[in-house]
């Protein structure tokens, strides 16, 4: 799981996984940035008595989209095996290195910045746990809703382990600065403006599902390109998982549309207007204070995530969701309706300027530290 914003100064070279803006400040675990004040519980308590009476919907329709312990593919399937006599251990691993010679720099600050954002797994599963009328009130619940969000993070706890071995035996990347931007990521948390508000929180995650799952496509796709067949196929089956869990957070959207119209449509607004934070806004590596965007700007100039992708995922939602049909809704629904189903073509207008400005710049090169302080074209 992993995300643009698009600021009112947004350039491509600014942008990347769903709605990011630069850290407001350096972030630290001593001194953690400010965050403005955020409503929290803005659910009316009445309507979690809906998601009470959707826990045999939930079963029936959201549980069939985990797959089985035995059935899943575990990371071990991909990297060299370490049962193995040593010499044989290490003769994978010097192939493994071998495939990797040919991908450039960039790619592995895409790559790195992906698996980071995975490795942020902890706050994510604590976030959604603190959603009213669906958290998992005491850590084994029976409720489909908590079912749902422990049997997720399992099959999400496996794509940073897998993403960070393989780059850990690629000698591509500089380990410790990586391990130092997950610590400060996860102590730092992330504000996606959720105010424990499942409405809010599954729009929030249909949106950064399906942005996963088009970013680890990509990668795969650049991966194959350059010579890497397993690393294309590592990156291939994490995107296979990201939408299976986008088609479950969508579905409950879409039954959320149908017994609540207006609450949802509502809801769909809201969060498309604060802008889908990405889970990562607050990364930081101890050095770079604008480390977010930098990352961002080399994964959209590499086509791993753009601002056309975030446009292409808001019209295949609206399509989806069938939101320009929905009828009945009351004076706030009907706003957000409006709202919503002409976002794309305002974005994609203030990105036809933005684009023209963007052109006229001149590109420079950022130094990253998760490649040994390698500089990289932005």
């Amino acid at each position: 799981m992993q995300m643009l914003t698009l600021p009112l100064a947004w350039t491509p070279r600014s942008a990347h996984h769903i709605c990011m803006a630069p850290p407001r400040a350096t972030v630290s675990v001593a001194a953690p940035p400010l965050m403005k004040k955020r409503k929290t519980h803005s659910m009316p308590p009445e309507k979690q008595e809906i998601f009470k009476s959707l826990e045999g919907w939930a079963s029936q329709q959201v549980l069939p989209l985990l797959k089985p312990v035995e059935q899943s593919w575990q990371p071990q399937n991909f990297v060299p095996d370490s049962s193995l006599p040593f010499h044989d251990f290490m003769d994978q691993v010097k192939a493994l290195q071998d495939t990797t010679k040919e991908l450039p720099d960039e790619y592995f600050v895409v790559l790195v910045g992906d698996m980071i954002t995975e490795e942020a797994l902890p706050t994510y599963q604590t976030v959604m746990n603190n959603l009213d009328g669906v958290r998992d009130d005491y850590g084994t619940s029976p409720s489909p809703w908590a079912v749902w969000n422990r049997a997720w993070s399992a099959e999400e706890n496996r794509h940073g382990d897998l993403l960070k071995t393989y780059l850990y035996l690629s000698g591509r990347v500089d380990m410790k600065m990586i391990e130092k931007t997950i610590h400060y990521l996860i102590a730092a948390g992330m504000d996606a403006g959720m105010e424990n508000n499942p409405y809010l929180g599954f729009v929030y995650t249909s949106v950064q599902e399906r942005a996963t799952f088009i970013a680890h496509g990509n990668t795969a796709r650049l991966a194959k390109e350059g010579g890497d067949p397993v690393l294309a196929r590592i990156c291939g089956t994490i995107a296979a998982d990201e939408k299976r869990h986008e088609n479950a957070y969508s579905r409950i959207v879409e039954k959320l549309l149908e017994v609540d119209p207006t609450g949802a449509m509502v809801a769909i607004g809201d969060m498309m207007q604060k802008k889908i934070t990405m889970p990562a806004h607050l990364m930081y590596d101890g050095e770079d204070p604008r480390l977010l965007e930098h990352y961002s700007a080399v994964s959209q100039r590499m086509g791993v995530y753009t601002v056309s992708d975030y446009v292409d995922i808001l019209e295949f939602l609206i399509r989806r969701w069938r939101l320009e049909k929905i009828d009945g809704l009351t004076a706030d629904g009907e706003r957000a309706q409006d709202f919503v189903c002409g976002l794309p073509h305002r974005i994609r207008k203030f990105q036809e300027r933005a684009e023209k400005r963007a052109r006229k710049m001149k590109p420079h090169g950022v130094k990253f530290s998760w490649i040994f302080n390698k500089k990289v074209l932005l």
